[in-house]
């Protein structure tokens, strides 16, 4: 299956808009699985820099009461350049996905209580996830993670050592 929409400026990217590689994941904050492929993430973007761009997709699923409430405090960050601390303040603290939790991390980004909450309950938020789903569904996102290479959905090993290999052989 193939990535759709493509990746564009609505998308959270981090790296270089010409990397030769484009790993798009449709995440959910709450997965353990996503939780671990986060880390393998960081690995990656260390190991080949600049030619490879990170794009995430929000994926909260149903089964995971806290993963919604965790993407719609990402994407208010986002108002404050701040999406990508957010995220990875959410993935390294998985334990701890609770309203009051979601609250600490955006004060611990100088964004305040108050704030927060104004942008939280913008309808905007759950518009731009809604259509993140949306678009995993029509790409063929059936889990989390689900992560497409160059705009085509990868099915193999997810592990670092895999990756770097398949990636390799993209360049």
């Amino acid at each position: 299956m193939s990535l759709k929409p493509p990746v564009s400026d609505h998308d959270h990217i981090q790296g270089h808009s010409q990397a030769h590689i484009s790993l798009v994941e449709y995440g959910d904050y709450q997965c353990g699985y996503c939780g671990q492929f986060y880390y393998i993430v960081k690995k990656l973007q260390q190991h080949f820099g600049d030619k490879i761009r990170f794009v995430f997709r929000h994926f909260p699923l149903e089964a995971h009461p806290n993963a919604l409430h965790a993407a719609l405090a990402a994407e208010a960050m986002t108002k404050y350049n701040k999406f990508w601390p957010m995220h990875d303040i959410l993935y390294e603290h998985q334990q701890s996905l609770d309203d009051f939790s979601l609250i600490e991390y955006a004060n611990m980004l100088g964004i305040s209580e108050q704030q927060f909450r104004n942008d939280y309950n913008d309808p905007a938020l759950m518009e731009k996830i809604q259509q993140d789903i949306e678009s995993g569904l029509r790409s063929g996102v059936n889990g989390t993670p689900s992560i497409y290479i160059n705009g085509k959905k990868y099915e193999q090993d997810y592990s670092y050592e895999y990756l770097v290999k398949y990636i390799e052989k993209l360049l």
